[in-house]
């Protein structure tokens, strides 16, 4: 009985601890939506009243926010298609193939998420500086790729490795080539991590700061930047509220990948159920 009680304390020990930590975390968070909704222009908390006009600024006429907000969405769409073609093929290499120095390539590959920001941001000022590139959305999405394909390389890799061989396998009995077998039962399965690391690979390129801040220019200003430049330059209340829509889409997107994710572990389940009841057809017509 004693054993038992001090288990039960235990747990609720754990418990308390846990729900202190996670909201110690989230307090910052709060602290900015509620603050979105202050009437007090220097964005005081907590807020003595209540009012939407910190949003209704953000898109009224001449304000700056949609142009950064457009700008940011457009590199980061390009910065994902360039993070999912350089994730697939380097998951794809180092999970299903025999890659010689595959350790060294690996890290080579993660190498970025251990150089600081600030680092790489300037070695790509001065690369891009030269060819008069400096301000450009696509000098811009290439530079945030350095930061955003190792994200979806990681995520690739762990679906790949995910993925059972026994279904490759099979249709390789029955005769299908590697294409075929990547096209019909590979990226298929895949689909949830490919999908889960668009957004990863999509919200590092939107929230990039550092790299956005040395390859801009005055009329290619991203998001981060000008909340920065609005903090810095000027006391505009507006940026609690684009924080605050920024949070409520970081959100959605979480719950978008586990969705995602949820749905595509279902999905191969399923085939395996199948395969174990079915078996591996031979030539001659006999399940194995």
């Amino acid at each position: 009985m004693m054993q038992l009680r001090s288990t039960i304390a235990g747990r609720i020990a754990l418990t308390a601890i846990a729900t202190v930590i996670l909201l110690f975390l989230a307090l910052p968070i709060v602290v900015i939506l509620v603050t979105s909704f202050s009437n007090n222009a220097f964005a005081a908390f907590p807020p003595e009243a209540w009012t939407l006009n910190w949003y209704k600024a953000l898109f009224a006429d001449g304000s700056k926010w949609p142009a950064a907000l457009t700008l940011s969405a457009f590199v980061a769409c390009l910065s994902t298609v360039f993070s999912l073609i350089i994730g697939v093929t380097a998951a794809t290499a180092l999970v299903r193939s025999e890659l010689p120095l595959r350790s060294a390539v690996y890290a080579l590959v993660l190498g970025p998420l251990l150089i600081p920001q600030i680092v790489t941001a300037l070695g790509l000022f001065l690369l891009f500086e030269p060819a008069a590139m400096l301000g450009s959305p696509i000098a811009i999405a290439l530079g945030h790729t350095v930061l955003a394909s190792p994200i979806a390389v990681l995520i690739l890799i762990a679906t790949l490795r995910g993925i059972d061989e026994r279904l490759e396998d099979a249709a390789a009995s029955m005769g299908a080539g590697r294409l075929t077998i990547a096209r019909r039962i590979t990226f298929p399965l895949a689909a949830p991590g490919m999908i889960a690391a668009a957004i990863f690979s999509f919200i590092t390129s939107f929230d990039e700061f550092y790299i956005s801040q040395f390859l801009s220019s005055v009329d290619t200003v991203t998001l981060p930047v000008q909340v920065y430049n609005s903090l810095t330059f000027d006391i505009d209340p507006s940026v609690t509220a684009i924080s605050a829509i920024l949070i409520a889409f970081a959100v959605l997107a979480l719950g978008l990948v586990a969705l995602v994710r949820w749905l595509g572990s279902g999905r191969q389940n399923s085939l395996l159920s199948v395969e174990n009841t079915v078996g591996v057809a031979t030539p001659g017509g006999e399940a194995v």
